[in-house]
């Protein structure tokens, strides 16, 4: 039950409720991407307590391209006794123009100055970023991706200050994190449609004798209470929902794509074209789809400077 109601996610751009603290000098917290493949990478085992710890080891690694993030705008909160609530919003006067397929954007915009925004009570400070879908030659989609970042670590002042040295701004993903860190992945995963107990919910096949089906439920509950309660499995929408992966690492950060585009390109991807980060193991969706990252809000996990990958890879995927 703890995945409650099994329904369609609401947006494919995963909406994030929750920011760790963090320690150090302003940054922000989460970054955008498009998956694109998975592949295998020969990397040194870098768990102390793993049993090929120091050895050189084959792990299934996922391939997200991450062309640069660019700020549209500023959002600072206030926490209230009912909620949290924006205090003030600034834009950037002169976005790109695909932002328009968006929203839509007030024509005449001024430029925000640091006195409008300072000396205010401010608990929280985000920044609207949106993705550059255009320069990604795998995503079939002009209209970006807009959502909100939090800007961690420092004082109010100095995020803010941090936040309007960014607006208007491309920032790459090494401004995120680096490769050895541990991150939250967000997505919606791959949706499958209308399915049946069984697929859904994995309950146990009714014996042979069992009259008419056998992927049918045992029972649908007791006489009373005289309904269906939603805690029987039941038929329904399975997949296309939004979740959460802790703890994922970040075995690489390249700039140049092509070194880990396979022979003939990712399967209904293509070739990587821009900056990417390599993922250890699995990370929810199908291709294209958009991926979020978060800075890690449950760390566990050893620290590690950079993974040692000694082989990355280029195989066709076309099974060939």
């Amino acid at each position: 039950m703890a995945y409650y109601p099994r329904k369609r996610a609401r947006s494919e751009i995963p909406h994030i409720r929750s920011w760790p603290e963090i320690d150090g000098g302003p940054k922000i917290q989460g970054f955008a991407g498009y998956k694109a493949g998975m592949t295998h990478v020969f990397v040194v085992d870098y768990r102390p307590t793993s049993t090929t710890s120091g050895k050189e080891v084959m792990v299934p690694v996922t391939v997200v391209e991450t062309p640069p993030m660019k700020v549209l705008g500023i959002r600072l909160y206030k926490d209230t006794p009912y909620g949290r609530k924006v205090v003030k919003e600034v834009w950037h006067p002169k976005p790109d123009r695909e932002i328009a397929r968006r929203i839509p954007y007030p024509k005449n915009v001024s430029k925000p100055k640091a006195k409008d925004l300072k000396g205010l009570e401010v608990d929280d400070v985000r920044l609207i970023m949106y993705t550059q879908p255009y320069l990604v030659t795998g995503v079939p989609k002009k209209a970006p991706e807009i959502m909100e970042i939090r800007v961690g670590g420092g004082t109010i002042e100095e995020r803010i200050d941090y936040a309007l040295s960014k607006l208007g701004k491309e920032i790459p993903f090494e401004e995120f994190q680096k490769a050895g860190a541990m991150v939250d992945v967000i997505a919606v995963t791959k949706g499958k449609g209308y399915e049946g107990r069984v697929k859904r919910f994995g309950v146990k096949l009714l014996s042979h004798k069992n009259s008419k089906h056998r992927r049918m439920i045992g029972t649908q509950g007791p006489w009373h209470p005289n309904w269906i309660m939603h805690t029987v499995p039941s038929s329904g929408q399975m997949g296309y929902h939004q979740r959460t992966e802790f703890n994922k690492r970040v075995l690489k950060v390249g700039d140049n794509g092509g070194e880990i585009t396979p022979r003939g390109g990712f399967l209904h991807y293509g070739v990587v074209r821009n900056s990417y980060v390599i993922i250890h193991g699995t990370i929810p969706g199908p291709v294209k789809r958009l991926i979020r990252f978060r800075d890690p809000i449950r760390r566990r996990g050893v620290e590690v400077e950079v993974p040692q990958i000694t082989y990355i890879s280029t195989a066709s995927k076309q099974g060939t």
